[in-house]
């Protein structure tokens, strides 16, 4: 199906359209259960198979790791025991020279070692990051596009974009560097509590003694900062909400005079934004100076003691300098990995908000799927039958009640009514972009449910009021329902829609690049172009919703010349409140409240005093 237009959730336009049915949000329109954890096992577990093609670059990195944590961990270790080694052989008169060459060339040879490590630990995650973003960025393109009209009936769009940008860059960061840079703290940690009781266990006990007191202020600290970091996501979010909106709307808000008030709304929700970033700093702020002083106290402790095992004979001075010197690197280096854990709090559970985003959208089976015996439609007529359909958006809310029509092929069926009277959803079950809940549409003669989708689609073509055109050329954008499209097809159906005249007095003709949209155009060039498109589909039945509604009286009778075109020998349902549009239709259908309530031509409704 080429579907040309723009318009509402999902890209379907018109006054009947799905409009209820969002998700719940809370007051201020952010749903609160999809914050996240900080650690989910359900979720790290439906993750591992992503990186399943990276298995050996993972067991690559992994070990990376560790042997980065070795070469910095064991460092204090041996400059403790060399320093002891040293200053003894000394005191003994022995040449140390060769002492302190060995010693300074296992630490240099270490963090050789060391920078080898990080560097293939760096290119492996470096690989499996920009990997994974791509495998899941495509899958997400894939799955979206195949998910049905509700799903955009009922999410927001700035929501949806997202999950397939944030959302997966920050999984990307966590699968990748921050899962390993965790490991690599815990590892570091595990190392360092090793060398801490090799060198001595007393010593040990002493410097790990601080430990409890910070259990406990990070586990007072992290209730707090579970609470502000949400609080500035939800706020980040709804600055975003309303900055997207107010740019979105910026002609409907300078034709109102709005922009002071809107600056005045738009203050306070960025005051509000800058209060909850503030408490979050203040609570950020608590972690360093808090584990400065740990860690000096720690010191302090493993000082005192060094000391009055010295004092009374247990340690002598070598062994006092040694384990002084071990010692206190460690304890700096202790502290170091606890902080980057703390500090990586708000990334984890940012990732697994991100997480169970992501895994909500590749969770939603698409509504509308091919039956297991459904058929290919491959010669259609176009012969569509509704057969007493009821249909609803939203359950006790009923569009159609009974709709019951009979279109023989190549029949132009015009649909009439005020807003909400049912027009477009009538059109919007024709390609399947819902399923009717009683009754029956036949295409054929054959239950549309029986039909794959695929084949459907390409006997359908939609031009909506809103011509929606994508970037690229001209030629790509009439080229797009058929890629094998002939230039010498683009030309002619372009001249059989009046658009070749303006387009050969572009510059650079059918090689003109399009702006977003098409917003280099007008409107009615930009229709024609969607008019050609659908052509070159060459679709048996065409639906047409509002499709001269934008358009000047000038630019109209172009139009509707390529209407007269393309309605040719084609079964099509064209919806519109023109006179010009709509009076050489085969009948025109007046609907109210999903009924119809008059049929006929247009002279027959005229004698009857009807429409």
């Amino acid at each position: 199906m080429a579907y040309w237009g723009g318009g509402g959730a999902g890209g379907w336009s018109g006054g009947d359209g799905p409009g209820a049915g969002r998700r719940g949000r809370g007051a201020d329109g952010w749903d609160y259960d999809e914050l996240g954890k900080v650690y989910d096992a359900t979720l790290v577990k439906r993750l591992l198979p992503f990186m399943s093609p990276y298995k050996v670059r993972a067991v690559v990195a992994l070990i990376a790791v560790i042997v980065v944590s070795v070469a910095q961990y064991s460092q204090p270790y041996i400059m403790g025991r060399g320093v002891q080694h040293i200053i003894a052989s000394l005191r003994s008169g022995e040449d140390v020279s060769d002492d302190i060459r060995t010693l300074g060339m296992l630490l240099v040879g270490l963090a050789i070692v060391g920078f080898a490590a990080m560097y293939v630990q760096r290119r492996m995650t470096g690989y499996m990051g920009h990997g994974l973003l791509q495998h899941l960025r495509k899958l997400m393109f894939n799955h979206l596009n195949r998910l049905s009209m509700r799903f955009y009936d009922n999410e927001e769009v700035g929501r949806v974009m997202s999950r397939v940008t944030s959302d997966v860059v920050t999984l990307q960061e966590l699968m990748t560097s921050g899962a390993l840079n965790v490991l690599s703290d815990i590892v570091g940690l595990g190392l360092i509590v090793f060398f801490l009781f090799a060198l001595d266990v007393q010593l040990a006990l002493v410097s790990l003694a601080v430990v409890p007191l910070l259990i406990v202020f990070m586990a007072i600290w992290q209730g707090y900062a579970a609470r502000a970091f949400i609080r500035t996501r939800v706020a980040i979010a709804i600055v975003n909400s309303n900055l997207n909106e107010n740019v979105s709307g910026v002609r409907v808000v300078q034709s109102m005079g709005r922009e002071e008030e809107n600056l005045r709304h738009f203050g306070r929700l960025n005051n509000e934004n800058l209060d909850s970033n503030l408490r979050a700093a203040r609570l950020q702020a608590l972690v360093m100076p808090t584990v400065e002083i740990l860690s000096s106290l720690a010191s302090a402790l493993v000082l005192i003691v060094i000391g009055i095992r010295t004092f009374n004979g247990s340690l002598d001075a070598s062994e006092a300098v040694g384990f002084a010197t071990g010692f206190l690197l460690y304890i700096q280096r202790f502290f170091n990995p606890v902080r980057d854990i703390t500090l990586q709090y708000t990334q984890l559970q940012r990732a697994m908000a991100g997480a169970h985003r992501i895994f909500e959208v590749l969770d939603t089976v698409p509504e509308i799927q091919d039956a297991p015996n459904a058929i290919e439609l491959k010669d259609v007529e176009g012969r569509v039958d509704f057969n007493h359909v009821k249909f609803h958006y939203v359950e006790g809310s009923p569009v159609l009640k009974d709709f019951d029509l009979h279109v023989q092929p190549g029949e132009t069926i015009a649909l009439v009514g005020h807003t909400g009277a049912g027009k477009t959803s009538v059109t919007a079950l024709v390609p399947r972009f819902y399923d009717i809940q009683e009754g029956e549409l036949l295409i054929d003669g054959i239950d549309i449910k029986q039909i794959k989708l695929a084949s459907l689609t390409r006997h359908i073509s939609i031009v909506l009021q809103e011509p929606y055109l994508f970037s690229g050329t001209i030629a790509d954008n009439i080229r797009y329902g058929k890629l094998d499209a002939t230039d010498e097809e683009i030309h002619r159906a372009a001249e059989a829609v009046g658009a070749d005249d303006f387009i050969h007095r572009l510059e650079d003709g059918y090689d003109t690049v399009l702006h977003e949209r098409g917003q280099n155009l007008s409107v009615g060039q930009r229709q024609l172009i969607s008019f050609a498109r659908a052509l070159v589909a060459d679709p048996r039945i065409l639906i047409l919703d509002e499709a001269t509604a934008n358009v000047d009286t000038h630019t109209e009778k172009t139009i509707q010349r390529a209407l007269d075109v393309m309605l040719r020998d084609r079964t099509s349902f064209v919806i519109a409140h023109r006179l010009s549009t709509i009076r050489n239709a085969t009948r025109i259908v007046v609907m109210r409240e999903g009924e119809i309530v008059e049929i006929g031509s247009h002279d027959e409704l005229m004698a009857q005093d009807g429409i």
